[in-house]
Order: C-alpha cells, then sequence, then structure tokens
C-alpha cells in the first residue's frame, strides 16, 4: 500500500491502479538509462527490462527525476524522454534537495531508487550490481550500502559492481545485518561473473523461499533490505581470470589518470567492457534482464503472502 508522498512524488496512473487491486510490483533504477549506456541502446534495455517484469505477471515501476518531480513508475513518452536527455544529473542521496530545487531531470542510483520505492510502499526492486567499498580506498563507501540498511525491500543484483574490493564490500554488509541471500547459489557473485569466493548466509532454490525470509525479518524488526544476489546466466558470464586482468588494467589507468568520486565507476565500467572487446556490457545486460525476471517472480511470491497475512 502506497504511504503518505510529498508534493515532489507523483505516481503514474498505471501504478495507482495497480497498487489498488495488488498487482505485485517491481522497482526498477533508471541511472543505467541516463549514465550507464548511449541513445538508443539505454531505451531499448529499459524496456526490455519493463518487458521482462510484465511477462512474469507483475508491474515494473520505473524511477527517476522529471522536471524536479519524483516520478514512480514512468509511461513509455516519459521512458523515451529520459533516454533522449542529455543534461540529466545522476541522482543519489545527496542530490535530491539540489534536483528538486533547481528543477533537474535525472536517473536515480540504487540508493536513490530505494528510498523513493519505499516511501511508494514497494517491496521489491531490481537492478545490476549495488556499489560497495572502492578498492584501494577503503573510506570510500557507496551511498547504497547505509542506505540498504534501513530499506525493508528485496533489491535482487548480480552482487556487487565486480570493479569494486568485493571483500570489503561483503563484510560491510555483515556489519550492518544485511541478509545476503543466494538464489540458487552459495556464493556471491561478481556480477560479471558467477563466482567469487565469498559466502552467502543462505541459499534459496525458489521465490517463495526468499519471499518469507523476507517477511519474517521485517516481523521481527528488522529494518534492513534483503539482498538477494544472482549470478549471471552461464551463456552470458565472464571466465573470472580476464575479467579481474581488465579490471586491475582499468583501476591502474584511473589512478593514472586522477580520476576519483563520482566519476569512477562509469570509467571503470566503459573501460572494462572496451578491454573485454564488449562482453563485459553482454554480461551486464544479461544479468539485468534476468534479474528483472526474478525480481518479478518474487515480487508475486511477496503479494501472496500480504494478502494472507498483511504487513
Amino acid at each position: 500500500m502506497t504511504k503518505y508522498l510529498p508534493e515532489t512524488y507523483s505516481l503514474s496512473r498505471g501504478l495507482i491502479q495497480a497498487q489498488q487491486v495488488e498487482t505485485p510490483i517491481v522497482a526498477l533504477e533508471s541511472a543505467v538509462i541516463t549514465h550507464g549506456l548511449p541513445i538508443p541502446q539505454n531505451i531499448e534495455l529499459a524496456r526490455d527490462l519493463e518487458a521482462e517484469v510484465r511477462q512474469e505477471g507483475a508491474m515494473p515501476a520505473t524511477i527517476a527525476l522529471l522536471q524536479g518531480k519524483i516520478r514512480v513508475g514512468l509511461t513509455d513518452e516519459e521512458l523515451e524522454t529520459l533516454g533522449h536527455m542529455t543534461d540529466t544529473r545522476k541522482i543519489s542521496l545527496r542530490d535530491f534537495g539540489i534536483a528538486l530545487a533547481g528543477g533537474m531531470s535525472g536517473g536515480t542510483t540504487v540508493a536513490a531508487t530505494l528510498l523513493v520505492a519505499g516511501m511508494a510502499g514497494i517491496r521489491v526492486f531490481a537492478t545490476g550490481g549495488i556499489g560497495g567499498v572502492h578498492r584501494g580506498a577503503p573510506f570510500d563507501v557507496s551511498a547504497d550500502l547505509p542506505q540498504l540498511a534501513q530499506s525493508q525491500l528485496v533489491v535482487v543484483c548480480a552482487g556487487a559492481k565486480a570493479i569494486l574490493d568485493l571483500p570489503a564490500t561483503r563484510e560491510y554488509l555483515e556489519t550492518q545485518g544485511i541478509p545476503v541471500i543466494g538464489y540458487q547459489t552459495d556464493e556471491f557473485p561478481a556480477f560479471f561473473t558467477r563466482r567469487s569466493g565469498l559466502p552467502v548466509d543462505q541459499q534459496v532454490s525458489n521465490p517463495q523461499d526468499v519471499a518469507q525470509i523476507a517477511w519474517r525479518s521485517w516481523e521481527a524488526g528488522v529494518s534492513s533490505a534483503v539482498l538477494l544476489v544472482v549470478p549471471p546466466p552461464e551463456d552470458a558470464a565472464m571466465p573470472a581470470e580476464p575479467m579481474e586482468k581488465a579490471i586491475q588494467a582499468a583501476v591502474q589507468e584511473a589512478e593514472k589518470r586522477g580520476i576519483h568520486g563520482a566519476e569512477t565507476t562509469p570509467y571503470l565500467l566503459r573501460r572494462v567492457n572496451e578491454l573485454t572487446g564488449g562482453m563485459s556490457l553482454r554480461a551486464n545486460l544479461a544479468l539485468l534482464k534476468n534479474n528483472a525476471r526474478v525480481a518479478a517472480q518474487v515480487a508475486r511470491a511477496m503479494n501472496d503472502i500480504h494478502k494472507a497475512r498483511p504487513f
């Protein structure tokens, strides 16, 4: 059910209707549209992700800022408008006030999408990979992590982005009390690759088990997200060794070029894709679609529990 929303929030008519008839809903971020891919690939991907959710019987809710308004559930026209914009801002938590006051448009990161989805009463969110602790800079921690610790959503992802310090990120998740659930895997995936050597807290085999863990956690008073990590599809996943070599080379180049802060992740992902001959982008697109499918299945299972025992 939708919570009280400030005037800066606007829900699409389709989303309002979906909530009224208790249709399962999956939140989708939009930074991948505004800052992840070139035109028209970004728009094609956004439509593909929404289609994957719909095919599994759920309602997609792509979240973004349009002209100083937080939009929950973009129409197809709004999605295309956002995808063609060239002056958008990448919206994380720190950017909301600036963007809203300035009437800006932008794509929401994982942290920002978590905040908005929680305000709108959405319980499931699909993304590619979460942010985390950066390599060689343990003080550089993505805003995604602390926001995960205070957002009661199931977040479906392929682990953390492989360009990060995965062991440190995994430790941070544990410190914040965020349960990491492996979907048909006993290992934390490394985004482009299926294995990292790091453990999960529990392995599950179906969406119903995920839903039960989430509801039981929140009923017990746990305030964090449940992080559902899904390995990338086998036919698109990268081999670990060449992937790590490409990442290390990209990280070294970034250091030599003096690239820091918010510019780091986009640069590294772009450079890794160049070094792998486009294979990393292929893996990224495949895992995004796979995560959307799994998230829709989890949303349906969550919906079944909610109807039987409202939270």
